[in-house]
């Protein structure tokens, strides 16, 4: 197949910078744009040689030589690029429609819910890959063993993707999954999020409702959901089954799912994961692998990266640093409750940044309520960098704390003070744990362990 070209336009996304290095290293000409490229886009992009050669849009970069633009969600309707693309007649795809003509001969399946998609996604992919199946895939965070976040190849059978509901691009306001109409699908669960594209919480769960019914076969959905659960009572042209936690236990701070009367020692923990570890076996055995043969491929999964990513972990001091990408309320929750389970015996101080539109909102924080109320000490950061960037106006520690409904927990103004705060936790017999999808203003998180004595 001879190559063809592609220009991206937002080249810069976390994925699709991803999808522009598997297209190029996969024999593709690739060109792309961006106003703003950040690492670790940036420097992987600039390795493999297709680093735009300046920021900023540029009518010029569309030629009638191009195959097919890609457009990223970050473009604006009125790009210029996108606009020459429209004159010239060139195919134009979003992310989504891009990988969906890629898989329209596999047997799709895709991981969808408001939390635990890329976990449960990535544990597919590795037993799969401990199987030896070939497949393509979609994932929003880079697993060990998997050099690209996302691939697409002509010829292998089934594709797994994780199933996003943000909106597809400037020019489709739909949710992402709903492009993939799968084959076989996961629920994980419903809990508002996304609220500058979703306003209400019943528009929420009517993009899961649409969800449901492009699914052609099979839908396993996570029981202990009350929203899943009424979906499920609706109407549907696909069969809904439910799926429930792993059993497991905790000794002397390892876990152990137990299944048909025995103990396996697994790396991830949290009856949040348990339900995720659920869905992937289920997932598995309809894809033709054994429960045996998940049982002991899951064993050496790892987690993906930034969730409940061990960053630092002391065994003589009993220091453990943990780093997650938890942000919207339900994902805190559960990650709280999950370390406090795995390390009761130790002092649990618990950072949390507020970096997304959602959780920026006044009229969204109070959802966060008493979701750090089971650690010992706890702080709540905003960078101010992200105020200005997202035109949100500064919210009082006074107001964070009410609405949190914790008076103890503290509010670092600037990054000196959360820097401060954070080493002052870093001690023996205690598990720090670090949760937002931002950047922590760019302190380094890894190198806090080395400041205990």
């Amino acid at each position: 197949m001879s190559p063809k070209r592609f220009h991206f336009i937002a080249i810069g996304g976390a994925v699709m910078h991803q999808l522009a290095l598997h297209l190029h290293n996969s024999g593709n000409i690739v060109t792309g744009s961006d106003d703003a490229i950040f690492d670790p886009a940036y420097s992987n992009l600039k390795k493999h040689g297709i680093l735009p050669d300046k920021l900023g849009w540029d009518y010029n970069r569309i030629t009638q030589d191009i195959d097919a633009i890609i457009l990223g969600m970050h473009a604006l309707a009125d790009n210029p690029e996108l606009l020459r693309a429209k004159e010239l007649g060139i195919k134009i795809y979003s992310f989504p429609e891009f990988i969906y003509e890629h898989s329209k001969e596999k047997v799709r399946v895709v991981i969808a819910g408001s939390h635990g998609k890329t976990t449960t996604t990535s544990m597919i992919m590795h037993v799969l890959k401990s199987c030896h199946k070939d497949f393509d895939y979609l994932v929003g965070a880079q697993l060990e063993g998997f050099e690209f976040v996302v691939k697409v190849s002509p010829d292998t059978p089934i594709i797994v993707i994780e199933g996003d509901e943000y909106l597809t691009s400037a020019l489709d306001p739909q949710s992402k999954f709903l492009h993939y109409h799968p084959h076989l699908a996961v629920l994980t669960g419903i809990a508002w999020d996304h609220i500058n594209v979703f306003p209400t919480f019943e528009a929420y769960v009517d993009t899961f409702r649409k969800f449901i019914q492009s699914v052609k076969n099979k839908i396993f959905y996570y029981h202990q959901d009350k929203e899943l659960n009424k979906l499920a009572q609706e109407k549907h042209s696909c069969e809904l089954i439910p799926y429930f936690p792993f059993d497991y236990s905790i000794n002397d701070n390892q876990v152990f799912i137990n299944y048909n009367g025995k103990n396996y020692p697994i790396n991830i923990f949290g009856e949040h994961n348990m339900a995720n570890l659920s869905a992937a076996h289920h997932i598995c055995r309809e894809l033709g692998i054994s429960s045996e043969q998940f049982i002991e491929s899951i064993q050496s999964f790892k987690g993906a990266a930034k969730r409940l990513e061990l960053l630092y972990d002391d065994v003589v001091n009993r220091l453990t640093i943990y780093k997650d990408f938890a942000h919207s309320p339900s994902k805190v929750i559960a990650t709280v409750k999950a370390v406090r389970e795995r390390y009761p015996d130790r002092k649990l101080a618990v950072a949390l940044e507020l970096h997304t539109y959602s959780s920026l909102q006044k009229d969204f924080i109070e959802h966060y309520k008493n979701s750090l109320d089971t650690s010992d000490n706890a702080c709540v950061f905003i960078d101010n960098q992200e105020l200005i960037l997202k035109r949100k106006e500064p919210i009082s520690s006074k107001w964070i704390k009410e609405h949190f409904g914790n008076k103890q927990i503290e509010v670092p103004r600037d990054t000196q003070e959360l820097q401060t705060w954070l080493s002052n936790q870093v001690g023996k017999n205690t598990v720090l744990l670090l949760m937002s999808s931002g950047h922590w203003a760019g302190i380094d998180l890894k190198g806090l362990g080395k400041k205990v004595i």
